[in-house]
């Protein structure tokens, strides 16, 4: 057994040392690289796309969990695969046709996940969940970082949990939005097995040491990639 898994969010990163911020989380305990693509249609945001994270790869020494907060993510699906994407998640609410967009990620050998935003219930899932290898619970409205943690989201959490135990499926829990020290217990304990930290960690006087203190905290899960 393996404990939960840490995945600094590159969002909060500085950018114009990202280098620098990408030495610091391969130095570190952390186990898997966040990366948030956004494509300011499906959120009121615009961060990169598959060159930057092609150059992520490049420097990374832990694999790169790609979020996809972008319209229509079937028809980049392969391009991040190529640009180095481990794990790509994509949302619920982005993808009409849900299974064939999971079965797309599958069969270019990454690991497939599904984000559910703070409005979406999670019984939406329950024709899908045993295909897929990861469910993200937002905790906060996507497109910008260092928002406060929506608590609702550990109901959901403890949701996604139950559905998993039932339906013996074996996807991890990831969440991702205000997640810190001061939260990162409860999140655990309702079931979480990867925590996504962008400004407690790279925010921090010692992000090394704020990663560090994640990973500290008690709770086991299996290892996924």
């Amino acid at each position: 057994m393996k404990k939960h898994l840490v995945a600094p969010s590159l969002l909060a990163a500085n950018f114009s040392r990202l280098e620098d911020d990408i030495k610091v989380v391969n130095e570190s305990n952390a186990d898997w690289f966040h990366v948030d693509i956004m494509d300011g249609h499906f959120v009121p945001n615009i961060s990169f796309g598959p060159m930057i994270v092609e150059a992520i790869k490049r420097k990374a020494e832990r694999p790169l969990d790609v979020h996809l907060m972008i319209s229509q993510p079937e028809r980049y699906i392969e391009r991040f695969r190529d640009a180095g994407a481990d794990v790509i998640t994509v949302h619920y609410e982005a993808c009409p046709h849900l299974h064939r967009t999971i079965q797309q990620i599958k069969e270019t050998g990454a690991k497939a996940g599904v984000a559910l935003n703070p409005h979406t219930p999670v019984h939406l899932l329950k024709d899908i969940i045993e295909d897929l290898d990861l469910v993200l619970i937002m905790s906060v409205n996507p497109g910008f970082g260092g928002q406060k943690f929506i608590y609702n989201s550990l109901l959901k959490i403890r949701e996604v949990k139950d559905m998993l135990v039932s339906r013996n499926a074996k996807a991890l829990i990831e969440v991702d939005g205000g997640v810190g020290l001061q939260n990162a217990q409860k999140i655990l304990e309702a079931g979480v097995d990867v925590l996504v930290a962008g400004s407690s960690v790279f925010k921090s006087d010692n992000p090394s040491q704020a990663i560090q203190q994640l990973k500290d905290i008690g709770h086991e899960v299996g290892k996924m990639v």
